[in-house]
Parts: structure tokens; C-alpha cells; sequence
């Protein structure tokens, strides 16, 4: 399988201003995305691989990272209650 090409524009981490940010808009897209992965029970590997561009065999903590505060801050724009459980697949 040929390896994915790493995509600049997401960071690692999501923001985490009170506010919308211009990041926010520019990644609405990919915050629905992870939205429908996590409402279908994706494993966060498969996600980070597919929506993020990060090789979670690579680098797995980055990818872990960059799944878990974007898909935080998805629910935190659309109000989605996260369940205690929801922690991606282990």
C-alpha cells in the first residue's frame, strides 16, 4: 500500500479557543467527517490514517493526539455529548 502523503494543513492538535477560529472553518469538513467515523465506530487508527493523513504506525502518538482533539473539538462546535466510554477502540 502506498504511503499516504502527510497533509500540512491539519495540526496536531485542534484549537481550543471559547471561539470559532479560522482554522475551525477552514477544517469544518473533516470535523463532520470524524463526527460520522466516531457515530459508526471507526477505530481511531483507521481515522487518523484515512481523515488526518497520519500514519498511526508511524507515529502514534501524534496520530492518537491530532484524532482525539479534533474529534473533541467537532463535538464541541455541534454540542455531541461524548460519552465517557468513547475513547476510540484500544
Amino acid at each position: 500500500m502506498p504511503k499516504m502523503p502527510l497533509n500540512a494543513h491539519f495540526a496536531d492538535t485542534a484549537p481550543t479557543s471559547s471561539a470559532l477560529t479560522a482554522y475551525d472553518e477552514h477544517c469544518m469538513l473533516t470535523y463532520i467527517r470524524l463526527l460520522d467515523a466516531s457515530a459508526d465506530g471507526a477505530d481511531w487508527r483507521e481515522v487518523a490514517h484515512t481523515v488526518l493523513h497520519i500514519d498511526p504506525e508511524q507515529e502514534p502518538e501524534r496520530a492518537f493526539r491530532a484524532w482525539a482533539t479534533h474529534l473533541a473539538r467537532a463535538r464541541w462546535m455541534t454540542g455531541v455529548r461524548v460519552d465517557r466510554h468513547d475513547r476510540g477502540t484500544e
